[in-house]
């Protein structure tokens, strides 16, 4: 007889998605808004372009920056509560061993069913540990280099984002051409990439790329036109 075996595909890079759609969401907002902007006002594409690069240079050390800071905050957070948990349990078991019994019990799991599951757990304190960091705290153990990949994830994608409104700058030296050609190319860019973005973390595909390349849009104009305004 045949065995079926179920298999449950669940997307696991949750950490690496959310740098990616910081960085890039940023890298093709800003930059473009900037460069609408400088067009709003300066005719001169070389300087749309400096400006550009010097953007996108401090953005991505300042976002990838950023990045790293909150995963390392996140790290010291865990480990903070790991050790006061850990002390709890040799503290004050009893009062522990009845949060179990209380998580269990939002499951509908009455004390007397899951006693057993408290006495495995008394026996391996460290076991005891990660189960009320996860259930009760709701903290996953951070990976160890994951504050060096967040910031480096989120400082290439700011990058590569960045580029994307700025190269119709690069080859085109009528500032207007190249405005409209950035504003085209940078919409679908950031439609596209909205999209994937719903794809990959289970929001409606169409209303996340819609969202995305509105957001962008907004930006830009309201740069520009407060820049046409001014000057």
């Amino acid at each position: 007889m045949k065995t079926i075996y179920h298999r449950e595909e669940h997307f696991t890079g949750g950490n690496t998605v959310r740098d990616i759609v910081i960085g890039m969401s940023d890298g093709l907002t800003v930059p473009f808004a900037l460069a609408a902007g400088i067009s709003g006002a300066i005719a001169e594409t070389h300087i749309v372009v400096t400006a550009g690069f010097a953007e996108i240079a401090a953005g991505s050390i300042a976002m990838g920056l950023g990045g790293y800071l909150a995963a390392k905050s996140d790290a010291e957070h865990f480990e903070s509560e790991a050790k006061r948990e850990q002390q709890e349990i040799i503290n004050k078991p009893e009062a522990e061993a009845q949060e179990i019994y209380d998580i269990f019990a939002q499951y509908g799991v009455s004390q007397h069913e899951s006693s057993s599951v408290v006495a495995a757990l008394k026996r391996n304190p460290t076991a005891w540990k990660d189960f009320m960091m996860k259930f009760e705290l709701g903290l996953e153990k951070p990976e160890p280099k994951r504050a060096l990949y967040s910031a480096i994830t989120i400082a290439l994608a700011y990058c590569i984002g960045g580029i994307i409104p700025l190269f119709p700058y690069i080859v085109i030296t009528d500032s207007y051409s190249a405005l409209l050609i950035s504003a085209t190319v940078t919409l679908i860019a950031l439609f596209i990439f909205g999209f994937a973005k719903g794809f990959f973390t289970g929001a409606p595909r169409f209303k996340s790329a819609f969202q995305t390349a509105f957001v962008g849009a907004a930006a830009a104009t309201c740069a520009y036109l407060l820049a046409k305004f001014i000057s």
